[in-house]
């Protein structure tokens, strides 16, 4: 069995590993579209949505609900690829730990 020094050691490389893995994920933009590519939004691999791009011929008046309708869906690709992206990347960092079924990072 391992000393608590060195569990403690590896708790703080772990810790390390982690900070700089989630660092890197904001580096990481994923774009998600709607409507076929008339709106586009892009965000970090962490969820910030840094841009939004519309169309311009979707700017009609009477296209309102259409326009939000777009916009949420676009919005929500963009999470879904970003949490993709997050969770593959966290796992590169994890897969050399040996840690027990069902233990998520970060804690």
């Amino acid at each position: 069995m391992k000393n608590l020094d060195e569990i403690m050691a590896m708790a703080q490389n772990v810790q390390a590993e982690l900070e700089k893995a989630q660092a890197t994920l904001d580096t990481i933009e994923v774009e998600g579209a709607a409507g076929g590519g008339l709106v586009k939004v892009t965000a970090s691999a962490k969820g910030r949505i840094v841009s939004v791009d519309i169309d311009p011929s979707l700017l009609v008046v009477s296209e309102k609900q259409m326009l939000e309708d777009l916009v949420a869906a676009a919005f929500n690709d963009a999470r879904a690829k970003a949490d993709a992206v997050s969770n593959r990347e966290m796992g590169k960092m994890t897969s050399g730990l040996s840690l027990p079924p069902g233990f998520k990072l970060p804690f």
